[in-house]
């Protein structure tokens, strides 16, 4: 796989979403990237059923997209004096639209690697592990997501767990997790969270794994237990994982593990950033 070069990084100027774009400098740190900061806003006047051709509707979209404009600049003002890295191209883009529909357009115009986002905060008894745009960026665009939890300090990626049901396994999975043990020369933990006894093509699927990373000496482990998204999270914890990976597919483990209301904020607190790799329909290869 081709390394990294176009990192898409949404903000909607939170100190979530900013500690999120500082994740992705320092996690990228020794490789020649363009960041794209993408700012959408839809201002209040379009949802409220006024004409968005009259005088007052657009001026008003003008008025916050130069607002937007300005912040968004001084934000790479602040973040080329803090990181100073020549490797490192900063871009920005804001526009009126919805976050999910310009996240997908410019996945294809720009050649999009990489999303970075934050998860957003709690909100009480009803927060959500993954807040709603990840969620949906996760769920919709045809792109791999880096979602880092709120209030997450960085911590190089040293230890990175693959959590599978080896059910899909696909030659892009492979270069993807190659390239990600490579960047940061982390040790691979392959977790098999399928509880029942492995069939024939799972157990071709976790051969591929083994003998294509043989290189990286992966350590393969089972689940204990049959609640896969509590093993995960022990898991986490006891081995001291700093990056979690999965391949999404709809009605999949992993939207268990993800998709899930979390009550207990200690285990909130305690996420790590976890990497998701998309499952469409007639996907090409990347």
């Amino acid at each position: 796989m081709q390394a990294m070069k176009n990192i898409l990084l949404p903000t909607d100027f939170s100190e979530n979403s900013i500690n999120a774009i500082k994740y992705a400098l320092r996690f990228f740190e020794k490789r020649n990237c363009t960041f794209y900061l993408l700012h959408t806003f839809t201002p209040a006047a379009y949802h409220s059923g006024k004409a968005f051709q009259n005088f007052t509707s657009m001026e008003l979209v003008h008025a916050t997209r130069d607002a937007a404009a300005e912040r968004i600049k001084n934000l790479i003002t602040n973040l080329k004096a803090e990181f100073n890295n020549p490797q490192h191209h900063l871009k920005w883009v804001v526009d009126f639209n919805l976050l999910i529909g310009k996240i997908r357009s410019m996945v294809k115009e720009k050649n999009i690697d990489l999303i970075i986002m934050g998860t957003q905060g709690a909100t009480g008894a009803k927060e959500i592990f993954l807040g709603t745009h990840t969620m949906y960026t996760i769920k919709k665009v045809n792109c791999p997501v880096l979602a880092v939890p709120s209030g997450y300090h960085y911590k190089k990626p040293e230890e990175i767990l693959f959590a599978t049901d080896y059910k899909i396994l696909r030659s892009q999975d492979l270069r993807f997790l190659e390239y990600y043990i490579g960047l940061h020369s982390a040790r691979l933990h392959i977790l098999n969270v399928y509880t029942e006894n492995l069939d024939e093509q799972q157990r071709e699927h976790r051969k591929q794994l083994s003998e294509f990373l043989k290189d990286r000496k992966p350590v393969f482990h089972l689940t204990e237990g049959d609640d896969i998204p509590e093993a995960v999270e022990a898991f986490q914890k006891e081995n001291n994982i700093d990056l979690m990976m999965m391949v999404h597919k709809k009605h999949s483990f992993f939207e268990n593990i993800l998709f899930k209301p979390v009550i207990n904020q200690l285990v909130y607190h305690t996420n790590v950033p976890f990497m998701v790799m998309p499952v469409r329909e007639k996907q090409s290869e990347q």
